[in-house]
């Protein structure tokens, strides 16, 4: 083989072998990497607004409106919270009461299964 070819021959072998050694590490990497965790658009990965709903619950407190709304307040936590069925929250204005639902945590509303008087 002609010398001036050989040490060329060999900085490609190098290189080569390099690419091969580091490919698994840069591979690794770039999945590791900010960008390629990104998530799918909003749209795609957001739950609809009934799907944020947590599961069925039981609230306690007093129906006052607030607002223009009827809303919970609850007397242990003091945290307020719309009450989705107007109509039958207006029954129990000023009175204690029980509220089972499901809560929207985002918007704060109960959607109400049932309201009955507290104990």
């Amino acid at each position: 083989m002609n010398k001036s070819k050989f040490p060329k021959l060999l900085l490609m072998l190098a290189l080569l072998a390099g690419i091969c050694v580091l490919q698994p590490t840069l591979l690794s990497a770039q999945q590791d990497s900010p960008a390629a965790q990104q998530q799918p658009p909003e749209s795609t990965n957001q739950p609809s607004a009934m799907n944020q709903a947590s599961d069925a619950q039981t609230f306690s407190g007093k129906v006052a409106k607030a607002g223009g709304k009827f809303v919970l307040r609850d007397t242990a936590s003091k945290a307020v919270y719309v009450l989705d069925d107007q109509d039958r929250a207006k029954q129990f204005e000023g009175q204690e009461v029980k509220v089972s639902g499901t809560l929207d945590a985002q918007t704060k509303t109960i959607h109400v299964s049932s309201i009955a008087p507290g104990l």
